[in-house]
């Protein structure tokens, strides 16, 4: 056996080595997919007289993919058309999603379609972050955003999160703004402890024609796509684990009361 397969690897970039079974994303045993339509398995319906219709399938969701690729719980907190403004204001916790039964080791954040490119929010900069009360963050995408985060915080100390950038695309308008929420959120996982960032910007492949004849079925993924992006998602997690094992290594008191003080 090799063991130095489950190291991290010089030059290795994050989505070189695709896992089938999960990976290292399997340490965590509740995960948390925060997200919009594309985190819920939606698919688009057209019916003969050319009307959509727009379906969250969560079965079909990367999460839960994920789930049962990796043997772990895997919560969708999603839905089609989500902004993280409405996230946390109204929809969080009409949902229960906040609850003490809902808290989870790992977040994976995936927001900012609808926010950035559909509604033209302001995107705002880490400036807008108010570490010592939230309540305060200013009304743009990045306030929101990570009162997102701070809020899961406040419950789940210990938790890891791993903020999802947007892939390129043939549109040079769009990717100009994607760039900028890639900035944003590197910036954001500098500034927050515990916190990584999935760059499907830079390392997923670019959503060209090619992609979208194979991977999309209308203006959303279809069921292959969404298998993909699961693969993408354990995979880029697994690899982030194996560049930071030190970060990991007590991911299994995380929610519990323990800790191992003589650790690193």
């Amino acid at each position: 056996m090799d063991i130095k397969q489950f190291y991290a690897r010089e030059e290795e970039k994050p989505l070189d080595s695709l896992v089938s079974d999960g990976g290292f994303c399997k340490i965590f045993r509740t995960i948390g997919c925060i997200g919009d339509s594309l985190s819920s398995g939606q698919f688009e319906s057209c019916d003969e007289r050319g009307a959509k219709g727009f379906h969250n399938f969560f079965e079909y969701s990367w999460g839960q993919y994920m789930a049962r690729q990796a043997g772990i719980k895997v919560y969708n907190f999603s839905r089609g058309g989500m902004t993280a403004k409405e996230y946390c204001e109204s929809f969080a916790a009409m949902k229960g999603f906040w609850d003490e039964d809902k808290l989870c080791q790992a977040y994976i954040l995936a927001l900012g379609v609808n926010d950035i490119l559909r509604d033209k929010q302001e995107l705002g900069s880490i400036s807008d972050i108010n570490l010592a009360t939230r309540s305060k963050n200013k009304d743009t995408f990045a306030g929101h955003y990570a009162k997102i985060i701070q809020n899961l915080k406040t419950k789940q100390p210990k938790a890891k999160f791993f903020l999802m950038t947007m892939p390129k695309d043939c549109d040079e308008k769009n990717n100009n703004l994607k760039k900028a929420h890639a900035d944003l959120l590197y910036e954001m996982a500098k500034l927050l402890d515990y916190t990584y960032v999935l760059d499907f910007y830079q390392y997923s492949p670019v959503h060209d024609e090619e992609f979208k004849k194979n991977f999309y079925l209308g203006s959303h993924m279809n069921a292959a796509g969404y298998v993909l992006t699961a693969k993408m998602v354990m995979s880029y997690v697994d690899y982030i684990i194996r560049n930071h094992p030190e970060d990991f290594a007590q991911v299994a008191f995380i929610g519990k009361q323990y800790y191992n003080h003589e650790a690193k």
